[in-house]
């Protein structure tokens, strides 16, 4: 199911991230104190009158070379304008109506997008004078809100999801695997569609940045059915916005979200560069089943220790993604290409797996017996009971006395302990703590 997009659009400083971070902020801090998770987030999922959504946020986006404020707010608007679905366009109270609203403004009208207008920093009511000059925008009423407060924020949300399509369904079978490659450019993506395949399906170059748009291709294999869903090369954050980009990371980001399993491409030639850590980051945020897939093994020199020095590399390097299984393959020669399918169709199957409720608890009871929970200012953490509530990823309720003293090592370390009964190999795991209720 592909989520509809909401864009945040403004000039800079008017508190985009600030309403980004409110909209998507429990998610956020699922992943908060893991280590190695990317932090400057710009696409995130959120839902609102039981809509779920992805968002954009084009507030931390910045342009390399000219410090030009107006050419960095007009790439910014063009991105979201085409991939959103609704937009809300952002100023600033405090600021007062500028030049600069005026451009955005211009520009969304053209698009023919709907749009929702949102006024920030009115953080009392002897702000609201301030408000009525955005009226001259064109967009109808302003929706008054105070990021930094907290106030508004769900009369904003209201007029957004108002206007959102319906999810849209992809139109393919529950047991299809939906496979999204993901990578920098020039890792060799649409290699590998190749080679999967065994035609060339998808026009293949050196030229960094060759394949524009994601594209679906469904084939079968020893019995299963697979699409995959190739992506656009992820670039860094502002070389993504340069002119010459046809394509943007937000493309990506809508392949990972109709993904069951994502392939990470690595370049085995070059090694792991940070920007790699960002795209498997969204991977990891997204809750889908990983493999971390080493192109290009064929030109590497090796010895016997090659393999392991590698994937010990790749283990330092991805600490939040210590679940997903790696694969050496050469897209170019076939070489183990085969080991690649088997690996595809376990991490879905684990991704998909639900544990009988008495089977987590005996897990979690027999870890509490190991190693008890932690203590806070004299209060005991009690763990009462423990149910899957979710696949795809597996989400783990635990109910317990206090969620405030339920420390994420120890959520990390009941993570661990079910990983060792059940495997769950690829998948992320996300366990909430939730309080028991008296009447339970």
């Amino acid at each position: 199911m592909a989520r509809p997009v909401i864009a945040i659009v403004g000039r800079p400083n008017v508190g985009k991230s600030t309403i980004f971070n409110r909209v998507i902020g429990d998610r956020l801090a699922i992943v908060e104190d893991k280590p190695g998770v990317t932090r400057d987030r710009l696409y995130g999922t959120g839902e609102w009158n039981g809509k779920p959504f992805s968002i954009i946020d084009t507030g931390g986006i910045e342009i390399d070379g000219e410090d030009e404020i107006m050419k960095s707010v007009r790439m910014q608007a063009e991105l979201a304008i085409e991939e959103a679905d609704v937009i809300i366009f952002m100023a600033d109270a405090k600021t007062g109506l500028t030049h600069a609203d005026d451009e955005v403004a211009q520009m969304l009208f053209r698009s023919g997008k709907p749009v929702v207008l949102a006024v920030n920093k009115v953080d009392n009511h002897g702000r609201m004078d301030e408000v009525y000059e955005f009226y001259g925008l064109g967009f109808g009423q302003p929706i008054a809100i105070s990021g930094s407060h907290g106030l508004g924020i769900g009369d904003l949300l209201d007029a957004a999801v108002e206007l959102l399509p319906e999810q849209t369904d992809d139109g393919y079978d529950e047991d299809v695997i939906r496979v999204a490659l993901i990578g920098r450019p020039n890792v060799g993506k649409s290699s590998l569609v190749n080679a999967l395949l065994g035609e060339d399906r998808v026009i293949v170059s050196n030229v960094a940045g060759t394949t524009r748009d994601a594209i679906d291709t469904p084939f079968e294999r020893d019995g299963q059915r697979y699409v995959l869903i190739d992506t656009a090369g992820m670039r860094k954050r502002g070389k993504v916005y340069e002119s010459t980009e046809k394509y943007s990371v937000m493309r990506a980001m809508k392949a990972i979200e109709r993904a069951d399993v994502v392939l990470v491409l690595i370049n085995g030639e070059e090694g792991i560069i940070e920007q790699d850590k960002h795209i498997a980051g969204y991977a990891h945020e997204a809750g889908k089943a990983s493999i971390f897939v080493v192109n290009k093994w064929d030109v590497v020199e090796k010895d016997e220790k090659t393999m392991q020095v590698f994937s010990q590399n790749i283990r330092d390097h991805f600490l939040f993604m210590s679940y997903a299984p790696i694969v050496y393959l050469s897209a170019l020669t076939k070489q183990r290409l085969q080991k690649l399918l088997p690996v595809v169709k376990h991490v879905s199957e684990q991704h998909a797996m639900r544990i009988q409720t008495h089977l987590l608890n005996d897990v979690v009871s027999d870890a509490v017996a190991i190693n008890p929970p932690p203590s806070d200012k004299g209060k005991r953490l009690r763990i009462n009971y423990v149910t899957q509530v979710a696949t795809k990823p597996p989400t783990i309720v635990v109910f317990v006395n206090d969620p405030e003293i339920m420390h994420f090592s120890y959520e990390r370390y009941l993570e661990n302990k079910i990983r060792a009964a059940f495997n769950f190999e690829g998948t992320p795991i996300r366990i909430f703590s939730r309080r028991k209720s008296e009447e339970d």
